[in-house]
């Protein structure tokens, strides 16, 4: 790897550190609401070392790396400067990396699965881990694990997260370098066919090639009765594994999991009313025994809380850094409900039936009936994972969503948190005014769509029972695509995500960000958000925020390719490969919507150039009939259709790859990381603490946690 290759890799100078401001929602709540929130943040924090262990080998020694060095200096680092001899620079270089670590929970972006290493030399690692026997043992320990703290210039792919053996790193399939993407996909169908949800789970290749499936627990050993599987816990596999044998192992994460169940137990001490109590109660049972069924039934009573001072959500959610797009993250979140924020949103919900028939589909690929969530604008405590999105819609399960509904929630902290003296490449001077007067409004417009109209909205065809299907299966639905009748639907115990396996995450996010890009050009929902007066204005503040999200949506497009990688033509990360395709379409619409506009040969002058008044005539016209493509193919489970676009318009040709990536990196923006608070516990009141936004305040926020 040469040192142009590398420098795409340093750790962030500076990290962009934030604060997630919360003490006024905090203060605001009762002692009782208080105290829940306490333990069901304290629950989702616990799972930190889940995460950690999700991502890399060597993620957790470094965790612990740089926490051990933080108590021994208290955590003053000049201290620590003068005792080891290192100079500012250096420790300077040290503290950034640690700040982006904590940040990512892990030494892989948690927004784009590759890998960051420091800036400083692999000698000043070796001078601050010298001034304790821990240090030294944690260091040594992080250099042999994994890829190790800094890149190994003989096997790049180790830079990014995917599959074993294409040469990626993925610590969802532990001590198993010779496990094979057709053993993981064959053991996920295998496990299906068990009715054995994957999302808790990772798998193991022994070394006589057999497998084990790790379920994380807090019981070592759980009663038949609280197993997904009964009693069942070994099988013979079939061809082609066939003779191979198959474990189920309960305890993975014991530690962090018995933790995570102590503290939920204590939150189901300070409930608000009987559906949450039943909901810490599934939870329980779920993380003690490894049942995913009680998981599901967790959310079914989390879709039907509504309203609560204090929500939360706490699993295995997010399935989007597994290569096989199954297996899911540990993710925790604590917030308080911004009322003001949340009318606009209601009223979003108030309006979904209307809004629902403007997409370019027909009934037969609807819900017989839109279930309304609840839809709120959260103000964010806790939030433990790789990243904080700026909006969430679940449960990831369709038989719930359908059955039981959803929950959307934009987390309005998370949205407005700026980054001081932040740079915007690729919008035109004349733009740039009105962009960065309405993108945050933009943006929260577009997250409302986003979860509450693209990820909840949808009918899968399948067999829903042996013989039984939600449609007719002897007179099928006219796909609008083809005009013929669909001749695909889900088999029984199909599921979404094991149809379309890795491309899944990335083409519901490009489907759901399509019909925000749809329905932010009608003007009355801009005013259910509280701009303009319903009528199509350009001159209007509904007009500025309208444009500011198309300009929004093409630079993200363009930054996106930042995170496909040249050397794999990988992918990483499912949002930014979903902008990518959406700029194609706007590119695509013809007649001058959308343009590249530069004059030099390195294109150190490329910006977006949009034509706002086409928005309605060709950028909406062109983003339906892609969006009418993705979403035939999503609820017929059209694998072959749907993988053959998502393909073509995520493609990377050389000029997107070479001249637009080298334009990108050079004006590369570090991510937001943040500082959140911490609550602790006396005699039965909650006091909440919030530290510096640097990152020595980051790090002392996570050595306050005693995880």
């Amino acid at each position: 790897m040469d040192e142009k290759s590398l420098h795409q890799y340093y750790a962030d100078s500076p990290p962009s550190v934030v604060p997630l401001a919360i003490k006024p929602h905090f203060d605001a709540l009762t002692d009782k609401q208080k105290l829940y929130a306490h333990y069901v943040s304290r629950a989702s924090f616990f799972g930190t070392r889940i995460t950690l262990r999700q991502v890399s080998p060597e993620s957790e020694p470094i965790y612990d790396l740089i926490l051990t060095l933080h108590h021994h200096c208290n955590g003053t680092w000049a201290k620590l400067r003068e005792e080891t001899g290192i100079n500012d620079e250096h420790l300077t270089d040290f503290l950034n990396y640690a700040a982006q670590f904590l940040g990512n929970i892990g030494n892989y972006k948690g927004y784009g699965d590759s890998k960051f290493i420091p800036r400083c030399r692999p000698e000043v690692i070796d001078a601050l881990a010298s001034v304790s026997s821990e240090a030294k043992i944690l260091l040594k320990k992080s250099q042999a694990e994994g890829g190790g703290i800094y890149a190994n210039v003989e096997k790049e792919p180790l830079m990014h997260l995917g599959f074993p053996d294409h040469g990626h790193l993925s610590a969802y399939y532990p001590d198993s370098p010779g496990i094979t993407k057709k053993e993981i996909d064959f053991i996920g169908e295998f496990l299906a066919g068990k009715k054995l949800l994957p999302e808790n789970t990772r798998i193991r290749k022994l070394e006589d090639g057999n497998f084990e499936v790790l379920i994380a627990s807090a019981l070592r050993n759980p009663p038949p009765e609280g197993r997904d599987a009964g009693s069942e816990t070994a099988w013979t596999l079939p061809a082609p594994l066939e003779g191979k044998k198959l474990e189920l192992k309960f305890g993975d994460h014991i530690d962090e999991m018995a933790n995570v169940v102590l503290h939920m137990k204590k939150a189901g001490l300070h409930v608000a009313n009987d559906t949450q109590k039943k909901m810490i109660g599934e939870y329980v049972k779920s993380f003690g025994t490894g049942s995913l069924n009680a998981f599901k039934e967790s959310q079914k009573y989390w879709v039907k809380d509504l309203g609560p001072a204090v929500e939360s959500n706490i699993g295995f959610i997010e399935s989007y850094r597994d290569p096989a797009g199954i297996r899911a993250e540990w993710e925790g979140m604590v917030a308080m409900v911004n009322k003001e924020r949340t009318k606009a949103f209601q009223k979003l919900v108030d309006a979904a039936p209307s809004l629902i028939p403007r997409l370019p589909w027909t009934d037969d690929f609807e819900k017989n009936q839109f279930i309304a969530p609840d839809f709120t604008s959260l103000e964010v405590l806790s939030f433990s994972g790789s990243g904080i999105p700026a909006g969430i819609n679940i449960p990831n399960y369709d038989d719930v969503r359908q059955e039981v509904g959803f929950k959307n929630v934009s987390l309005g902290n998370v949205l407005s948190a700026k980054a001081p003296n932040e740079k915007i490449p690729f919008i035109r001077q004349e733009d740039i005014s009105v962009y960065q007067n309405n993108r945050d409004q933009a943006f929260e417009v577009q997250v409302g769509i986003h979860e509450l109209l693209g990820h909840g909205t949808g009918k899968l065809l399948q067999e829903t029972s042996p013989g039984k299907y939600n449609f007719d299966v002897e007179n099928p639905p006219i796909s609008p695509v083809t005009n013929k009748p669909c001749t695909t639907f889900y088999k029984l115990s199909q599921t979404w995500s094991s149809v379309f396996g890795p491309i899944a995450s990335s083409y519901e996010e490009c489907r759901a960000e399509c019909v925000a890009m749809v329905l932010s050009c009608d003007f009355d929902i801009l005013k259910i958000f509280g701009f303009g007066d319903g009528t199509v204005d350009w001159s209007s503040k509904a007009g500025d925020v309208l444009y500011a999200s198309y300009l929004s949506m093409a630079r993200a497009g363009i930054i996106a390719v930042e995170l496909w990688d040249p050397k794999s033509r990988k992918w990483g990360q499912a949002h930014m490969q979903a902008r990518f395709s959406i700029l194609r379409t706007f590119l695509e619409a013809g007649d001058g919507f959308a343009t590249l506009d530069y004059s030099t040969e390195d294109l150190s002058d490329l910006t977006i150039k949009l034509d706002k008044h086409k928005i309605l005539s060709h950028g909406r016209p062109a983003v339906e009939r892609y969006l009418q493509k993705l979403h035939v193919y999503k609820c017929t489970a059209d694998l072959e259709e749907g993988k053959k676009l998502y393909e073509e318009m995520t493609h990377v040709d050389e000029f997107w790859g070479k001249k637009v990536r080298d334009q990108v990196l050079r004006n590369k923006q570090p991510r937001k990381v943040f500082v959140q608070a911490n609550t602790f516990e006396s005699e039965g009141q909650v006091t909440l603490k919030e530290y510096e936004a640097s990152p020595q305040g980051l790090i002392q926020s996570y050595a306050e946690r005693y995880l």
